[in-house]
């Protein structure tokens, strides 16, 4: 007798939770379950839900376009997995500026993290390579390097300005030394 009971109270409680706009528009005994509790569902509480055919469309600039390229990232251009160069060894490094005032004294807002670097050292060993055979391409969050030997398609932690950065080649060593400056948005109030 209770589960009648019970049954009853919740086809009650379907009809409170409706809008009142949907009890209007529709027939209140075409939504609640006439023969017992185990044929209604949460799904059957509430306004009925439609589906929308727009909410899936994908609207395009141009149809003939497969993707647009801000769904791209940085850098996919360059990727070419049929390459069979190996890659060189290489090491990432921060440098900051700092004086005495950071050092001793503490005065700055400078800590020792890679959030308060200023720069990117990228070391690339390329054994048996002449600076002549070298290709470097930097762009704002990669570094592509391309020797006949070796290839390098490195994603950089972090922004850089690309149109400003250094690089030099150490032929004892046989190591390319590139410097490049981070670009961060609010460096300006870090870093005052």
């Amino acid at each position: 007798m209770d589960s009648i009971s019970s049954g009853s109270s919740l086809q009650f409680l379907a009809k409170l939770l409706r809008d009142s706009q949907e009890e209007e528009d529709d027939d209140d005994d075409e939504h609640v379950p006439h023969c017992s509790v185990s044929t209604m569902t949460p799904g059957s509480i509430g306004p009925v839900k439609t589906e929308t055919p727009d909410a899936f469309q994908v609207k395009h600039e141009n149809s003939k376009t497969i993707w647009n390229t801000e769904e791209v990232p940085e850098g996919s251009e360059f990727d070419d997995t049929w390459d069979p160069r190996e890659q060189p060894e290489y090491e990432i490094l921060f440098k900051q500026s700092v004086g005495t005032e950071d050092v001793f004294f503490g005065m700055s807002r400078k800590d020792p993290s890679t959030a308060c670097c200023e720069d990117i050292v990228v070391k690339i060993k390329l054994p048996e390579t002449k600076f002549a055979d070298i290709t470097l391409d930097i762009q704002d969050q990669v570094l592509d390097l391309r020797t006949p030997q070796k290839k390098l398609l490195l994603h950089l932690p972090y922004r850089v300005d690309s149109q400003n950065g250094k690089a030099r080649f150490l032929s004892e060593e046989e190591t390319l030394e590139v410097t490049l400056r981070v670009s961060r948005e609010f460096d300006f109030i870090n870093f005052a």
